[in-house]
């Protein structure tokens, strides 16, 4: 018999991977999973809490992101949904805030340009949006208006000869304080429909200030931005974005990330709440030696498994382009509500030790308000999905 010291994390299920969901994907794509792993475990673990707890974003780590080439893998490389989806939650699971920073790039700034600008537009600009050589950011939030703004647009574009000439204010813009350029959806005041503009964020009347004192995703660098009779040429209206509808396209895409970082975080939540239990002695014996510990931890699983269950159905169905708003809109309203109760049991586990970043569970703790309430907020997306099984809008 060997005399080995036992480790918990040789265990089959360590992972959370409870029912194997991985195993639906190619080889490509498993080892392409092991890869970016690597990657995280390597350059985005370690310094993860570190520039939480300074509200700083590692813009070192932009040109080794690039290299690792996860912009755009299902539009542009070809991979599956599921796969993108499992890799959204991966990177959530090492860190939300650089999860977030892709999920603003990628999904957000990316999927517009994808998704409303004429192919002429795309050739211009997505080469080096690809390749990280220009960072973007998405801007739809302003200071007075969140859920309501498809109609509540204060910002305006009026037209002048060969430019648009912008004014307003967006809130809440995640990359915006060192992006390169962000798309910003204005009320076209001759119309009165939101279109879109490629903003390059060196322009007279642009400026973005870093909002501050977040006790979520600190590493953000969220912001307000101000734009003063921005000038705009032409070219750089998206062609197909013409009305809120054409929006909604990208919207619609996005609310899937975001439900795929909220069982990220749970992965998270039970990565250290697992190990804590483990490892921590409590009356002489580990934590997790305890019945109603080990009930937390099967609470957390079964969230964890649950909502990886509803992701991994509706990314197959995006696969074979079936899939609608409000399946979206459930997804998100219902990990998000697990993912809230997966990271309180993960803190309760903790104990005192899940109030302070040094654990791991409090940055996670944090987060999950963030992601709970952006791309559309737990009470709207229940509206939605009311609306659709009961024709009937609850929505005001």
């Amino acid at each position: 018999m060997s005399n080995a010291p036992f480790d918990p994390a040789t265990l089959p299920y360590a992972d959370g991977d409870f029912y194997a969901f991985e195993q639906l994907l190619t080889g490509k794509e498993q080892d392409r999973l092991a890869e970016v792993r690597e990657f995280l475990a390597r350059e985005v673990k370690p310094i993860a809490v570190d520039c939480w707890n300074r509200a700083e974003f590692p813009t070192d780590l932009i040109p080794k992101l690039a290299e690792l080439d996860l912009v755009s893998p299902v539009r542009r490389q070809g991979y599956s949904n599921v796969f993108a989806g499992i890799l959204h939650a991966e990177m959530t699971r090492a860190d939300a805030s650089i999860a977030t920073f892709m999920g603003v790039h990628d999904g957000l700034f990316t999927g517009s340009i994808e998704a409303l600008a004429s192919q002429e537009q795309k050739d211009a600009w997505l080469p080096d949006i690809y390749s990280l050589k220009k960072i973007g950011a998405f801007g739809l939030t302003e200071p007075l208006g969140g859920s309501d703004v498809a109609g509540g647009t204060r910002t305006t574009a009026r037209r002048d000869g060969d430019n648009w000439i912008l004014n307003g204010a967006k809130r809440w813009i995640g990359n915006a304080t060192f992006s390169d350029w962000v798309v910003i959806y204005a009320k076209d005041v001759e119309d009165n429909q939101v279109k879109a503009f490629l903003v390059d964020t060196s322009l007279p009347g642009f400026s973005a200030s870093k909002i501050e004192n977040k006790i979520s995703l600190r590493t953000v660098q969220n912001a307000d931005i101000t734009l003063e009779d921005v000038v705009v040429p032409d070219f750089f209206k998206l062609a197909h974005a013409n009305s809120f509808r054409d929006t909604n396209k990208v919207l619609k895409v996005t609310r899937l990330a975001v439900a795929w970082q909220a069982l990220g975080l749970q992965l998270a939540a039970f990565d250290v709440a697992r190990s804590y239990a483990v490892e921590r002695q409590q009356f002489g014996r580990p934590l997790a030696r305890f019945q109603l510990v080990q009930n937390q931890l099967v609470q957390i699983l079964g969230n964890t498994v649950a909502s990886m269950g509803m992701m991994v159905r509706l990314a197959q169905l995006e696969d074979a382009g079936a899939a609608k708003d409000e399946q979206s809109a459930l997804a998100k309203a219902f990990t998000t509500a697990r993912m809230r109760e997966s990271v309180a049991l993960g803190r309760s586990i903790l104990g005192g030790n899940g109030i302070v970043t040094d654990y791991g569970m409090a940055k996670v703790f944090a987060d999950a308000e963030a992601i709970y309430s952006y791309e559309g907020t737990h009470e709207i997306n229940t509206l939605v999905t009311g609306r659709a099984i009961t024709g009937v809008s609850a929505i005001v």
